[in-house]
């Protein structure tokens, strides 16, 4: 599961950069990352090289999400913004 955290928060900082609904793209496979993560750092039997990886996986993971998250609140404010400036 550590390896699969790791892949979906790098596929979720990679989907970040994306115009359009890319955003929401990342802030899921971030959300994916982090529990994946969560459950390979878990497994106290697991090889060291995994349990890092989940580790990875869940940092790679939060780092996505803050910023998927910033950007949708950030298109939020600005549509926001200029609802107030069109608006009669």
């Amino acid at each position: 599961m550590g390896y699969l955290s790791l892949a979906c928060a790098g596929l979720a900082l990679a989907a970040v950069a994306v115009t359009g609904d890319g955003k929401y793209v990342a802030v899921g496979l971030a959300i994916f990352a982090v529990g994946a993560g969560i459950v390979g750092y878990g497994r106290g039997r697991a090889r060291a090289r995994a349990r890092l990886s989940g580790a990875a996986g869940i940092a790679l993971g939060m780092a996505a999400l803050l910023l998927g998250g910033a950007k949708i609140g950030l298109t939020m404010f600005a549509v926001d913004r200029l609802q107030h400036l069109l608006a009669p």
